[in-house]
């Protein structure tokens, strides 16, 4: 009985011993199994382990033959699992320790990309009326971004996506101030609303927006009397954009009624002219 009970015994000792040497607890893992196990997270879409896995690796071996790649790879989880801001900061860390790396073009897109959308939020994105209530800073950080690595790295293989975006920003930043200019015509800020419309013609002219910033020109200057400059305008806007909705059927150009509108309203006062 005494030796059932010690053959017992042993066998599970064995399997034990067995069993721990398979399951390694974190420290005694190797750099290349860290990476491995990264790897195989990837594969199976489990973003969140794979970046746990990296960020050891990288923690334990810092100087180890794969602690760059996991840099590079973590940003990439991370994009995955949404944390856009975690993104930006291992991009640009990327940038700042990694200046020369061969695949540094990665971080300057993910960068971009990550302040991308950051800059559009689900409002902006489904609710479009709402962009020139958003501060555009981001989206500008966004383009300035994308336009560096365009201009560092021409032959990128991100760069078409990162010019297709750009040309993106452009319009929404021109469709921004066109709000604004819009904001002003309401409050009888004439002059104002001509700058506005002014600053798309000078800075977004491949835009859909000139047409719009010429028509609010046309309008403003009409209300501020300046007949001469008011009918340069008009001429500009009838012969580029004769189909602008503002041109009734005999092509007679209409008031877009904006400063007709009540400009005291209970909800704008309260909201500072926020929300209309």
């Amino acid at each position: 009985m005494r030796s059932s009970a010690l053959i017992v015994s042993l066998l599970f000792s064995t399997l034990l011993i067995g069993c721990s040497s398979n399951d390694k607890r974190p420290e005694e893992l190797t750099e290349r199994e860290y990476y491995e196990q990264a790897q195989e997270a990837i594969d199976d879409n489990n973003f969140l382990i794979a970046s746990e896995r990296l960020k050891e690796l990288e923690s334990r071996y810092p100087f180890g033959q794969y602690a760059e790649q996991a840099q590079l790879e973590l940003i990439y989880t991370q994009h995955m699992m949404s944390d856009l801001e975690g993104t930006l900061a291992s991009s640009e860390r990327f940038i700042r320790l990694h200046p020369l790396h061969p695949q540094v073009d990665y971080a300057y897109y993910m960068r971009g990309l990550a302040t991308y959308e950051l800059g559009f939020s689900f409002v902006e994105r489904y609710f479009p009326s709402e962009q020139a209530r958003r501060d555009p800073t981001a989206i500008r950080d966004a383009f300035g971004y994308f336009d560096e690595l365009v201009r560092r790295f021409p032959d990128s293989r991100y760069n078409a996506d990162a010019i297709a975006r750009m040309k993106y920003i452009r319009d929404r930043l021109a469709q921004h101030e066109i709000g604004v200019a819009r904001f002003y015509m309401k409050r009888h800020a004439f002059i104002a609303a001509a700058k506005r419309a002014e600053k798309v013609m000078m800075n977004y002219q491949e835009t859909t927006s000139v047409a719009d910033a010429l028509a609010i020109q046309v309008e403003a200057y009409n209300e501020l009397k300046q007949d001469v400059e008011a009918n340069r305008l008009l001429a500009i806007l009838k012969n580029t954009f004769p189909e602008h909705p503002q041109f009734n059927e005999n092509g007679e150009f209409q008031p877009s009624g904006l400063t007709k509108e009540d400009r005291r309203t209970l909800i704008g006062v309260i909201s500072f002219g926020l929300i209309e």
